[in-house]
C-alpha cells in the first residue's frame, strides 16, 4: 500500500454538534428496550440526487455517464458481520468524531452515504433513538488509526465518523468511494448503538456492499488508477464476508464518477 500523508488539522472541523444532555437521557432509556434482531429493508430510502464534491478533487475520468443500481428486498434479518481488524472503537469517546464529513482532505470520487434505521416490530417505521458509527478505507485501501503493511496511520481518523439518527431515523455522511485491500471486496463497516450510548458494546455490527458494476467504473477512473481494479477478490462469491450473499446488505447506488454517488441502505432493528 502506498503511504498517504494526511493533514489531520481539519479533523475537528465540520463536526456535527451533539446535544449530550439528550444523548445521556436517551442512553438511560436503553434499559427500557430490548434488541431482538436486525433487518434490512432493501436500500430504498433517501433521494437519488448525486453527491456533491464536498471539497474532494476529481480528475478527468473515462466514465462520466450516469449509472444506477438498486437493491430489492423487504424487512428481513440482515447478517451480522465481523467488525474486522480496524474498528478503532477507542475514538468513540472523543466528541470530535461525531461528524457528517469524514474526508479529512482525502481525495476520491465523492460519496454521500445514507443509512436509515427502522423498527421491524412497527411496520418498519423510523427508529429515532440510536447512533451509527461508520468506517472504511481510503481510495488506496488504507485505514486510519493503524500500522498496516507499508503505511502507518496511527493517530489519524479519516473515513470514520458517528452521528445520531434524526427524526426520520436517518444519518447522512459525506465521504469518498472506498478502495480495496488484499482479501476483501469493496465495503463499508457500520455499528449501531441503541439509545445513543456509544460507551457500551454495539447492538449491531454489519457491513454494506456496493454494486460491482459501479465499483468497476470507479476503479477505472483516474483517481483510482494507481491502485486499479481489485486483483485480490473479484466477486462477492470469493469474498470471505459476502460469499453467503449480499441481498440484504447491498446499497442502492445512483450517480456517476464525474458527479459523485449516493449510496442508500435501510437497516432495521426489532425493539
Amino acid at each position: 500500500m502506498k503511504e498517504n500523508n494526511v493533514d489531520c488539522s481539519s479533523a475537528s472541523q465540520n463536526i456535527t454538534s451533539v446535544d449530550f444532555a439528550r444523548r445521556k437521557t436517551l442512553s438511560a432509556l436503553g434499559t427500557l428496550g430490548l434488541l431482538t434482531g436486525v433487518v434490512s429493508c432493501g436500500g430504498s430510502g433517501g433521494n437519488n440526487a448525486a453527491a456533491s464534491s464536498a471539497g474532494n478533487s476529481l480528475s478527468s475520468s473515462t466514465s462520466s455517464s450516469t449509472s444506477s443500481s438498486s437493491a430489492t428486498g423487504s424487512c428481513v434479518l440482515i447478517p451480522s458481520e465481523t467488525q474486522g481488524p480496524y474498528p478503532l472503537t477507542a475514538i468513540l469517546s472523543n466528541s470530535a468524531i461525531f461528524r457528517a464529513d469524514l474526508t479529512e482532505g482525502k481525495t476520491g470520487v465523492p460519496l454521500t452515504l445514507k443509512l436509515r434505521l427502522v423498527n421491524i416490530n412497527s411496520d418498519c417505521s423510523p427508529f429515532t433513538y440510536a447512533s451509527i458509527y461508520v468506517w472504511h478505507c481510503d481510495k488506496d485501501g488504507v485505514y486510519s488509526g493503524y500500522a498496516q503493511p507499508g503505511v502507518n496511520t496511527v493517530g489519524e481518523t479519516f473515513c470514520r465518523g458517528v452521528q445520531d439518527v434524526n427524526e426520520n431515523g436517518e444519518v447522512v455522511f459525506t465521504t469518498i468511494y472506498p478502495g480495496w485491500y488484499t482479501g476483501r471486496i469493496t465495503h463499508i463497516h457500520f455499528q449501531i448503538f441503541l439509545y445513543n450510548d456509544t460507551s457500551t458494546s454495539a447492538s449491531v455490527t454489519s457491513q454494506l456492499a456496493f454494486p460491482e458494476d459501479i465499483t468497476r467504473d470507479v476503479y477505472n477512473s483516474d483517481l483510482y488508477s494507481e491502485h486499479g481494479q481489485n486483483t485480490s477478490v473479484s466477486s462477492f462469491a470469493a469474498d470471505n464476508v459476502f460469499s453467503d450473499g449480499v441481498t440484504y446488505q447491498i446499497a442502492s447506488v445512483t450517480g456517476s464518477v464525474s458527479e459523485g454517488y449516493v449510496a442508500t441502505l435501510d437497516v432495521g432493528i426489532a425493539v
